[in-house]
């Protein structure tokens, strides 16, 4: 079968019995980097060295059929640097090729960056989606943030810390100032830190500069909290990056309750 092995992500004490377990019986690891696979192995004393196979971004669609195939035969553990395989990171493909051959997949549950600073945000934990690093590039960024803009349910983003400030400033242009939001950095870690506040008061502490591995967590949208205003200001981006203005005042329109008509009249009445 094959095995999705959650790792700590940051204190290695919350390495699980089982995890170790697991490690300590491998035949074969499939690794998103050998090196972090070793030095995790070393850090827990596990004497077993496993075959261990490369398998990341770049290279897990060719190498999922072949891996399938080994675990018809043998137990095969997937890891990734922190946290569990697939979410965020190499192993959805693999999974996806597992299913479709019939071979087994199971998964050691463990620490999870996502579920983490869910927990500690101080923000709605009952529904929540999670939407990964946002688009890098200025059009893709605006028109993702846009989408979201009335999504009822807190949402949960990864960020690199030289970006965090443009991207906390960027949900702020997108979903309000005053949205409540939460920065949770090197979480389990020795310097783990959880800065609250509104999404422009966290953007001012970001602007000092962040360190370490960041996770964004966002309150989701009241009904009808979006003003006018702030909903044209999304159309205005949305036309900035490319977009037609009918087209952009029909999205804008999709998840901010305000009419398109409205929308398109608005934009065209602030350009005279």
């Amino acid at each position: 079968m094959i095995i999705l092995a959650a790792t700590p992500i940051g204190n290695l004490g919350d390495a699980s019995r089982r995890l170790i377990e697991v490690l300590e019986q491998a035949p074969v690891v499939a690794a998103e980097d050998t090196r972090t696979a070793q030095r995790l192995f070393a850090a827990l004393g596990i004497a077993n060295r496993p075959r261990l196979i490369a398998m990341h971004d770049h290279n897990e669609r060719q190498k999922a059929a072949e891996l399938v195939e080994l675990a018809r035969e043998q137990d095969l553990v997937v890891l990734t640097d922190a946290g569990m395989p697939t979410v965020s990171d190499p192993g959805y493909g693999l999974v996806s090729a597992a299913a479709d051959a019939g071979v087994t997949v199971t998964a050691v549950p463990g620490p999870s960056a996502v579920l983490t600073a869910l927990a500690v945000s101080g923000l709605p934990t009952d529904r929540f989606t999670f939407e990964g690093f946002v688009a890098r590039k200025p059009g893709e960024r605006r028109r993702a943030l846009t989408a979201l803009a009335s999504e009822p349910r807190t949402m949960v983003f990864f960020e690199a810390p030289t970006r965090v400030a443009q991207t906390l400033a960027d949900l702020g242009a997108a979903f309000g100032q005053d949205r409540r939001a939460a920065v949770c950095r090197e979480l389990t870690k020795l310097h783990e830190e959880v800065a609250r506040g509104t999404l422009a008061e966290l953007t001012a502490w970001a602007e000092a500069g962040v360190r370490g591995e960041l996770v964004i967590v966002v309150a989701g949208a009241v009904a009808g909290e979006v003003p006018l205003e702030d909903a044209l200001s999304q159309v205005q981006e949305l036309v900035a990056s490319g977009t037609r203005l009918k087209d952009a005042a029909a999205e804008v329109a999709a998840h901010t309750g305000h009419s398109s008509r409205d929308l398109y009249q608005a934009a065209l009445a602030a350009k005279r």
